[in-house]
């Protein structure tokens, strides 16, 4: 049986090379639909692996308080705030927390100037303690003091893009910068951080909270982020339980209430993303993958062509001893190999595609293909091969050995 399955792997490799144009057109479709495929899940998996490695780098135990208002109250003029209160209650009631920052971003115009130059950046007040809950150090220079809080100093600590948008000098420090008509010292340059789902995050001003505040006037609502991290020891769920409770008693929110807040951590914000990604990724697959299909047919047209041009060989193997099992092996086997073929160039041809776009797109990640990605490809290819090739195998193999060779 094995050299019988040798022998017909070895015929049916010479047929398909016998005829390399036709076998090319005859794959053609299962090459579309393999590289489309590929090409799409390259290019998402690397995205998938960057946005992975740029939120590992937020930290795995930091936590991030939102206010959250419904589309439905926004359209009554009704909007939920974090409150310093808020902050305040963490604070001293909060367990299991190792560092806390309040995070209040600019709500006029972010717009920042040095000398003639004018650039557009997220410019956010906070405290001494960000950088230990967000893993954000300063290059040059220092970061924010507990002094500056204090005091409300007009200081500024400035991330990458903000020099280079600026044309600051390569070492910024001892510069001043303007913001809201006042004049900001700066005393430190961030660490590049990269992009994060295409959002910059070196394109960062931050000012001491308390001068944040300041700036921003007698705002009787003021509506703060607050950014913590855990201690070693503490559970995510259990904090965050603990939280949702000490804020809904403070925001006198009933049982039947929704919260009026978000808490999310890092690792839930990346399952958030894998998880539209993934939808994207099956909904784009399925729509290509419908060329598998078509090219299937294209392979069973072909090999039903195929046992009429070669009804008289039929005929002559028959009759020299040949089994129907083997005619149906030669040929069965010579639609799989068609179409394994196909797929293999469809996977090059779609890695490769998903390698150019990738690279043609400005900080884009690099395209990359998971192994169940290709081993699926690879498999559905053979799938298709043995579906399509069924009837033309049976076809060839229950030929009558003296009307196929009669056959002219």
């Amino acid at each position: 049986m094995f050299f019988a399955f040798l022998e017909s792997s070895r015929s049916a490799l010479a047929a398909i090379f016998a005829n390399r144009l036709r076998s090319f057109l005859t794959t053609l479709g299962i090459i579309i639909g393999v590289a489309s495929v590929i090409a799409v899940v390259s290019v998402t998996g690397g995205m998938s692996a960057f946005i992975g490695d740029s939120f590992a780098s937020l930290g795995a135990n930091s936590l991030t308080i939102q206010s959250y208002t419904p589309f439905e109250d926004l359209m009554k003029g009704i909007r939920s705030r974090l409150t310093p209160a808020d902050l305040e209650l963490i604070e001293k009631r909060g367990e299991g927390i190792a560092s806390i920052t309040p995070i209040l971003a600019a709500n006029r115009s972010s717009q920042i100037k040095y000398g003639s130059q004018t650039a557009y950046s997220e410019i956010m007040g906070t405290t001494y303690t960000y950088q230990d809950v967000s893993q954000t150090y300063t290059e040059v220079g220092r970061f924010l003091a507990q002094s500056d809080n204090q005091t409300r100093r007009r200081i500024a600590v400035i991330g990458e893009d903000v020099k280079e948008n600026l044309n600051l000098p390569e070492n910024p420090i001892n510069e001043y910068v303007e913001f809201s008509g006042e004049w900001f010292k700066i005393v430190g340059l961030l660490e590049p951080m990269g992009d994060i789902m295409g959002q910059s995050r070196d394109n960062l001003v931050l000012v001491p909270y308390a001068t944040m505040v300041s700036i921003l006037g007698n705002q009787a609502q003021t509506d703060i982020g607050i950014q913590l991290s855990l201690t070693p020891t503490a559970e995510p769920d259990v904090v965050i339980s603990q939280l949702t409770t000490l804020l809904r008693n403070a925001h006198d929110l009933s049982s039947n209430e929704d919260d009026d807040f978000r808490i999310q951590t890092a690792e839930q914000l990346m399952e958030q993303f894998d998880q539209i990604l993934g939808t994207l990724t099956m909904v784009i697959g399925g729509i290509v993958s419908i060329s598998l299909l078509v090219g299937g047919i294209g392979i069973m047209n072909i090999m039903l062509v195929s046992v009429t041009e070669r009804t008289r060989e039929i005929g002559i193997c028959k009759a020299i001893g040949a089994k129907s099992h083997h005619i149906l092996m030669q040929f069965l086997i010579e639609a799989l190999l068609l179409s394994l073929l196909g797929g293999l160039v469809g996977l090059a041809t779609g890695y490769g595609l998903g390698m150019l776009i990738a690279n043609n797109i400005p900080d884009f990640p690099s395209a990359i293909v998971p192994l169940w990605a290709a081993a699926l490809a690879l498999g559905f290819s053979a799938f298709v091969g043995v579906l399509f090739g069924i009837l033309p195998a049976a076809k060839a193999a229950n030929l009558d050995p003296i009307d196929a060779l009669r056959y002219e």
